[in-house]
């Protein structure tokens, strides 16, 4: 796939009968219609300029009665954008952008949406702001608008957009750098038999200035983004590339059904495309904002808690695949859980909500994951499913367990407007559970306590000083069993002012008898009477897992399970047992009675024979060695010889300041 990557970029229902697709195919765009009977392919073409050549490439498509209406890039190098429409009916030509003129620069594509009321399709995306003037390339968020039925002007933009234009996307705190980078939107519309006009759109966005990972979530309402559509708008100098604001304001800018128009108005479309202001948010900032966290995709959903109130939820897509499910509240954003996505961190290309079926779908390029939008069954006990604040959920009185929220809610409980969970969890708790560990004397012990929620806090109470535990990450408790510390050890977990009981032990000390019984002597009047003394023997000792978790995060209440498996952050499942390590027992085999033994230290001995007798031998073989490379030196390079005969002596030559005469080298034979 890295070779030759090949991506679905559209996939939608064309009409009752039949599915368009578009793929890169190897940079060689294909279309397909695809029987819905059959999902059989029934005609594939050629299909430049409707979906991009680039498998990484990203567009925005909407098909409305049975027309295709696109955002992508139309050529090989991804450099010429485009908003086209294709399939044309009623015998009205295909149109697109005028190109004389940069309506669109360097944009990225995100996402479409389709207003039927008033027959307009918007498109969002970012680009380069030509409009400012500065050393860097500013990214902005736009929101581009076109008319379903345009057919183009008479004489000037022929076949081309006399609808087109654009507004900024302001996500920002007041007095603060923007969110400027857009990276996806959902369309929310409104609730059954309300107005078109209260339509809401999602973004993330991210910023280009952020060094690290860092993004945000506002919403826009469709009213405001046609007020702004409405209003003024800056002027294209072609002279100067320049941008001029409008001294008096053209209420046909942006309108529908100007084909018709004269030149003089359509010569002021072509030029006048970019509103002055932009479009603001609905809480007029960033809805959802996190410091450590980058989303990409984002889907929303209205859910209905026990009480019949409306509330917002959020599912939110990191970068590595991770998904976080928020939902708004009064008092603000509250995570209800961190689920895993995949095994190994995955980009996602695509995310699609189904309301009806309660499940999201999470689409990489390796496949497609469905994810329920409950998960109420993690949560075991009433406050846990309380403290979770999920609307979808609710504790029933009558079965005792966390069950999804349908139908009559009587004898459901939720805690969603933060009041006390003891009143509404009153008669529904659980008898605490004591668990009993033996030991014996000097071992070290280990209590484990698994978190119910990554934003609760977990403390211990034990019967001495806290010098004589040790407390780990995972909340576990280690200690040494002694006379002082056996006795009774809570786990108790706080949040939101909740106290609650997680784990209970009664840490028992065992008596070893590891010396032999003396038996005293019978008198002789007295008989004998053997005695059988059982082994002592120790109770079964559990081993506890890894913990699939790491260190929680307590400001944003996520933790990242390195498991393969879809996991909760709320729940860690029901791992509780406990870890014993004593040089007496190993994964509780029983111990024997055993007779004390005197300690030998032959083998000691031996062994440190041994290494002596080689060290000597290595130090004789190293003199030999120095010896023989003596020897052999003296052999080749002699400055006299001392056997009798020799005839040829080397000379010596002495260096020194004087003449080469009065020190002429001399020559000895020793005889």
């Amino acid at each position: 796939m890295n070779e030759c990557p090949n991506f679905i970029h559209v996939l939608q229902p064309l009409n009752s009968t039949h599915l368009y697709t578009c793929g890169s195919y190897a940079y060689s765009p294909q279309e397909a219609y695809i029987d819905t009977q059959s999902f059989s392919i029934v005609k594939k073409v050629s299909a430049k300029g409707r979906c991009p050549f680039s498998p990484f490439e990203r567009s925005a498509v909407v098909i409305a009665d049975g027309e295709l209406f696109t955002a992508t890039k139309t050529d090989f190098r991804g450099i010429k954008p485009q908003i086209l429409r294709y399939f044309s009916k009623d015998g009205r030509p295909d149109v697109s952008l005028e190109t004389s003129i940069h309506l669109l620069e360097e944009p990225t594509f995100v996402s479409s949406s389709l207003d039927p009321a008033e027959g307009k399709l918007y498109f969002f995306f970012s680009e380069v702001g030509k409009e400012f003037s500065y050393v860097e390339d500013l990214k902005t968020a736009r929101v581009a608008q076109v008319c379903k039925d345009d057919v183009g002007g008479v004489r000037t933009l022929q076949k081309k957009w006399t609808s087109f234009t654009k507004a900024t996307l302001l996500c920002q705190f007041e007095k603060q750098l923007p969110f400027n980078i857009l990276q996806d939107v959902f369309t929310l519309p409104p609730p059954e038999g309300g107005d078109t006009a209260d339509t809401l759109f999602y973004g993330v966005f991210t910023t280009q200035w952020s060094r690290g990972p860092e993004s945000a979530v506002c919403v826009f309402k469709l009213e405001d983004i046609k007020d702004v559509f409405k209003g003024s708008y800056r002027t294209f100098v072609t002279g100067t590339h320049q941008w001029s604001t409008q001294q008096e304001t053209h209420s046909y800018l942006g309108t529908c059904g100007l084909g018709n128009s004269t030149d003089a108005v359509l010569g002021e479309v072509k030029k006048s495309f970019l509103t002055t202001n932009p479009v603001t948010p609905v809480s007029k900032g960033p809805l959802v904002v996190s410091s450590e966290q980058q989303y990409s995709r984002v889907a929303v959903m209205r859910a209905r808690a026990a009480n019949d109130e409306q509330h917002t939820l959020l599912f939110l897509i990191t970068e590595s695949g991770f998904l976080h499910k928020v939902v708004l509240l009064d008092q603000g954003p509250w995570v209800i859980e961190e689920i895993q996505l995949f095994a190994q961190p995955q980009t996602v290309q695509s995310v699609v909500l189904s309301t009806s079926k309660g499940v999201l779908y999470v689409g990489t390029s390796e496949g497609v994951t469905a994810v329920p939008v409950a998960n109420c069954s993690t949560y075991t006990t009433c406050s846990q499913c309380l403290l979770a604040r999920d609307p979808l959920c609710g504790w029933s009185r009558a079965s005792r367990a966390c069950a999804r929220v349908h139908g009559g809610h009587e004898d459901m409980v939720q805690n969603l407007e933060d009041s006390n969970v003891d009143d509404k969890c009153q008669g529904q708790t659980e008898a605490e559970k004591m668990t009993v560990v033996r030991a014996h004397m000097n071992e070290v012990v280990r209590l484990s306590c698994l978190t119910p929620s990554n934003l609760a806090t977990l403390t211990w109470a034990f019967p001495q000083s806290e010098k004589l535990f040790i407390q780990s990450d995972d909340g576990s408790l280690s200690f040494v069993v002694t006379n002082d510390t056996s006795g009774v050890y809570r786990c108790e977990a706080e949040e939101a002012g909740y106290k609650q009981v997680v784990e209970s032990y009664d840490v028992q000390l065992m008596r070893s008898n590891l010396t032999p019984r003396t038996h005293e002597t019978a008198g002789p009047d007295e008989t004998y009477e053997s005695i059988v003394t059982d082994d002592p023997t120790m109770s079964p000792t559990r081993l506890i897992h890894a913990n699939e978790y790491t260190t929680d995060d307590r400001k944003n209440g996520f933790t990242t399970s390195p498991t393969g498996k879809v996991t909760s952050k709320e729940h860690r499942g029901t791992n509780r047992n406990l870890q014993s390590s004593s040089s007496h027992t190993l994964h509780g085999v029983k111990l024997d009675d055993v007779t004390p033994k005197e300690k030998s230290y032959y083998g000691e001995l031996v062994g440190v024979s041994l290494m002596l007798a080689l060290c000597i031998c290595i130090m004789i073989l190293g003199s030999l060695y120095m010896w023989q490379k003596r020897k052999v030196s003296l052999g080749k390079d002699p400055l006299v010889t001392p056997e009798e005969g020799a005839s040829i002596n080397r000379p010596v030559e002495i260096c020194s300041l004087s003449s080469r005469a009065e020190l002429e080298p001399e020559l000895k034979v020793v005889e």
